[in-house]
């Protein structure tokens, strides 16, 4: 039980000395022949593929201006609509930080090797599919672990594990894409550790975080915090609407659950069961259509549902997709 509690506990590492040997480098100014060359890959293009194998996943989501569930990974992007997986042939970055948007998606991360982007990536969004990246902030300088923002995109955190002259360390946000930034306050917040950041979709200075200790919600850009769970262990956290799905770890279980912030309710989600070393890593909702959701697992499992949780799939097990 002990192992199984460390490896519950690596998930929810949300400190923020989790550098795991990203330094830092300085920021090059001036595009080389190669950065622009990247920036227009002739190369790119979706394909499909019909079976492959992924070491480690970094998010999910369902962005607006696509139709496919998003799956981001250490060699790019994964895409899945209408029962076929698609991936694109260049710019597979390795996305840490992936969040769906309304016009796309935001990521940190590292670049494909041969590509020509800087690396780290800092702050980049894409429109496209992956196959453009518009350079938002801290670009050849700072990896990002934890972002979120906004379906709408009017409310992006991120969490600093080193300060520097724009960002404080901890929590901060911004809420004119990355432009300016200030730091949350986390007034009245108590947890022992920061986690996943989840915001709701339709407007930025709602927010919450997943802990050790249950979940905080915030409507004022995490300034001040409220516990509005039961303390137990949180793993991951998303919106569905106003409420917020989430998953935790109680007596030994791993369960899957919405809550109201306001009111404090609680309903229970049925899912596939799932050991208690393989807890939940990752949650979406797709907030054009709230019946749509997914999960993945520390044991690099993927799991969609839609029709609202009552029926799911197995999309990938063991990092591997169902062999045709």
């Amino acid at each position: 039980m002990k192992v199984q509690m460390k490896v519950i506990m690596a998930i929810l590492t949300g400190i923020l000395l989790i550098a795991s040997g990203c330094a830092n480098k300085s920021e090059n100014t001036k595009k080389t022949n190669q950065e622009k060359k990247a920036e227009t890959n002739a190369n790119f293009e979706l394909v499909e593929t019909k079976s492959f194998k992924v070491k480690n996943l970094r998010g999910i989501g369902y962005p607006g201006n696509d139709n496919a569930l998003y799956l981001a990974a250490n060699d790019g992007l994964k895409m899945y609509s209408d029962g076929k997986w698609t991936r694109t042939t260049t710019n597979q970055h390795d996305y840490i930080g992936f969040q769906a948007i309304e016009s796309g998606f935001l990521s940190s991360g590292h670049p494909q090797k041969g590509t020509g982007f800087s690396d780290p990536l800092g702050l980049v969004q894409s429109a496209d599919k992956g196959k453009t990246l518009k350079k938002l902030a801290f670009y050849g300088k700072t990896n990002f672990h934890f972002i979120a923002d906004s379906f709408s995109g009017d409310g992006l955190y991120v969490i600093s594990e080193q300060p520097d002259d724009a960002l404080s360390l901890g929590v901060n946000y911004s809420t004119d894409n990355g432009g300016t930034w200030k730091k949350s306050a986390f007034k009245d917040f108590n947890a022992d550790s920061l986690g996943m950041i989840a915001v709701h979709p339709n407007n930025g200075a709602i927010m919450a975080m997943s802990t050790r200790s249950g979940i905080y919600y915030s409507s004022d850009n995490g300034n001040t915090m409220k516990l509005i769970t039961e303390p137990f262990m949180v793993t991951a956290l998303t919106f569905i609407g106003d409420s917020i799905l989430f998953s935790s770890v109680e007596n030994d279980k791993i369960l899957l659950s919405t809550v109201n912030p306001e009111s404090g309710e609680k309903k229970s989600i049925t899912f596939p069961y799932l050991d208690y070393d393989n807890p939940i890593t990752y949650l979406t909702v797709n907030p054009k259509n709230t019946n749509q959701m997914a999960f993945t697992t520390y044991k690099n499992d993927l799991y969609e549902s839609i029709d609202g949780g009552k029926n799911w799939r197995n999309l990938i097990k063991d990092g591997k997709t169902e062999q045709e």
